[in-house]
């Protein structure tokens, strides 16, 4: 009897998978976590990357300006100690190389069939979230002979093109969808501006309401975090704070808010001359029949001609707007700047330099709102107002009314002060620079630019685009035979909530979902005899790529799962991929966007 009890074989003990499988079931039922969740660790990634590679590109930058002048200090300071005859030859040299550059890289790729754009708005609002390496990497080399010898032009566009382009190689790399894929270039577009200007906040909105023309959750939380991500790591990397923290302003007087309201009107009865002007040199340089590397050498001239006169012109204006804040600069002197500024701006940006004119934009709108400012004092002496109030609030209406972004406007303003007082001021005067400009300019300047550089080639792509765009292939399958112990393997193995079944010939048989398998973890004796046809659901929805998304929606509402399978026809059923909830909603955001 004894030996009889000795005999007696004991219960089974739960494979390791099985222990791990409740360990899920039991963390998912508690947690749950979607596809959406986990688009924030991707765009988590892109904030550590962005930041990576725009600090790579600003110590390139410095690098390239030593060895241009000899000098490591700020580039007006790095100009201001050159004689006369340098400040000409350098930014032409400089101009010469980033020509060269871009005639080089045009010739290496132009028999190569547009696959791929290189420009990362089209990537996000129109294309398929592929940016093109070879020809990313010429336009920011161009771009950095240029901004470091001296050009007139932001270093905020090579600064996101670098981020977006790691986003979309990420993405390519994980072989995501095309919705996922735009989402995380436009991940990519926000750090680099929150890099760039230390406002994680405007870079987000910037990215939301120029690119994307959409502020849905589904879309810009992870533009949020990429940007604030991006952001810490920079401030780590070469410090914090505002760039232009204000010294704090108060209104003396209740007098000076109709005062300061007309700067947002004057900001955008100026921007559309603005922008025509930036136009009108762009088509004077296009008529002028020389190489790529002679135009560019040429807009270098003239900017060196320009620093002779001031070399205050040179530089993307960072440095000038420090200068403008803290100085007590007579009405002439700002007067003279702000002239000399806009046509070397103009030059540069004409002439085809690789760049951004943000910040020289942001730079011109402080200066007018200075100009404004000053004269009012000297006719209103008893205000006693602040004239770098009046700067600060036309530099966020300029932006406003030359970008047609109120809202990131807005934001970019109090992000750089960091001073409260000015937000009210900045909602009102963007809004009024916004509509004013709107009644002259129907082309605001990214708008147009997306025009300009070809999107009308991926704007049909958008209008023809499918189910089977947003297809992400490959989908975890199984045999029909599989046992329970692959089953749970499975699962455990791959952050999923359905496994699909699949027959010969790849037939989809239906999808077995941790909840079907949830009675059976206790039962380890089942291991090997239990397979997946004894438990799959053959009633699971599956969808076609020839069905609307009104379709898909519908099958999504019967079912509580993140992923649907995809089918090549409701007839042969053979599972050719899977599609989420999450890639259809950005796909949505970003063609009303569009």
């Amino acid at each position: 009897m004894d030996q009889s009890r000795e005999n007696t074989p004991g219960p089974i003990p739960p494979s390791l998978f099985q222990q791990l499988l409740k360990c899920k079931v039991w963390l998912l039922e508690r947690f749950p976590i979607r596809e959406r969740h986990l688009t924030l660790l991707w765009a988590a990634l892109i904030g550590i990357l962005g930041a990576l590679v725009s600090e790579s590109f600003r110590r390139a930058t410095d690098v390239l300006h030593f060895l241009a002048t000899g000098s490591d200090s700020e580039i007006i300071s790095s100009f201001a100690q050159l004689p006369p005859w340098q400040r000409i030859v350098v930014p032409a040299i400089g101009g010469l190389l980033a020509g060269t550059t871009l005639w080089l890289g045009n010739r290496l790729m132009m028999r190569q069939p547009q696959k791929t754009t290189t420009d990362y708005m089209e990537a996000i609002v129109v294309g398929n979230g592929n940016i093109s390496l070879p020809a990313s990497l010429v336009k920011s080399i161009s771009a950095l002979f240029s901004i470091s010898t001296g050009a007139s032009i932001g270093r905020e566009g090579p600064l996101v093109q670098l981020s977006s382009l790691v986003a979309s190689l990420v993405g390519r790399f994980r072989k995501l969808p095309v919705a996922q894929r735009r989402h995380l270039v436009a991940c990519g577009a926000a750090a680099g501006i929150a890099s760039a200007y230390n406002a994680p906040i405007a870079g987000s909105f910037f990215v939301a309401e120029i690119i994307l023309g959409t502020v849905a959750v589904e879309s810009l939380g992870p533009l949020i975090l990429a940007a604030v991500v991006a952001a810490f790591i920079s401030q780590l990397l070469h410090g914090g704070g505002p760039i232009y923290k204000s010294a704090g302003f108060t209104l003396h007087t209740y007098w000076e808010l109709p005062l300061l309201s007309l700067v947002g009107l004057l900001s955008g009865l100026l921007a559309p001359l603005y922008l025509r002007f930036l136009r009108l040199v762009e088509r004077l340089f296009s008529k002028i029949t020389l190489s790529a590397p002679a135009k560019l050498a040429l807009g270098g001239v003239i900017v060196g001609l320009l620093a002779i006169i001031s070399p205050d012109v040179c530089g993307n204006g960072q440095g000038l707007l420090t200068t403008l804040f803290h100085q007590n600069w007579f009405l002439d002197e700002i007067l003279a700047i702000l002239i000399l500024k806009i046509i070397a701006t103009a030059t540069t940006f004409g002439s085809g330099a690789v760049g951004g004119v943000f910040t020289p934009s942001l730079f011109i709108g402080a200066a007018i709102g200075m100009l404004y400012g000053r004269t009012l004092l000297l006719v209103f002496p008893g205000l006693h107002l602040d004239p770098g109030m009046y700067g600060i609030v036309g530099m966020g209406s300029f932006i406003s009314a030359t970008t047609g972004a109120p809202l990131m406007s807005i934001l970019m303003g109090f992000e750089l002060t960091l001073d409260y007082t000015l937000a009210p001021l900045l909602m009102v005067t963007c809004v009024i620079a916004y509509y004013c400009s709107s009644i002259f300019e129907k082309e605001f300047i990214y708008g147009e630019s997306l025009e300009r550089k070809g999107a009308s080639f991926f704007n049909q792509q958008l209008a023809e685009a499918k189910i089977i765009d947003l297809i992400q292939r490959d989908p975890i399958a199984l045999p029909r035979n599989a046992t329970f112990a692959e089953i749970a393997k499975a699962f455990v193995q791959h952050p999923v909530q359905h496994l699909y079944v699949i027959g010969r010939e790849s037939q989809f048989l239906g999808a077995i979902s941790l909840q079907d398998i949830r009675e059976f973890l206790d039962q380890p004796e089942l291991e090997n005899m239990l397979i997946a046809a004894d438990i799959v659901n053959e009633n699971f929805p599956r969808i076609s790529p020839d069905q609307g998304i009104s379709e898909v929606f519908e099958k999504f509402s019967v079912v509580r799962s993140e992923r649907l399978p995809v089918v090549d026809n409701l007839d042969a059923n053979r599972l050719i991929g899977s599609i989420s909830k999450t890639d259809i909603m950005l796909f949505l955001a970003g063609k009303q966007g569009s």
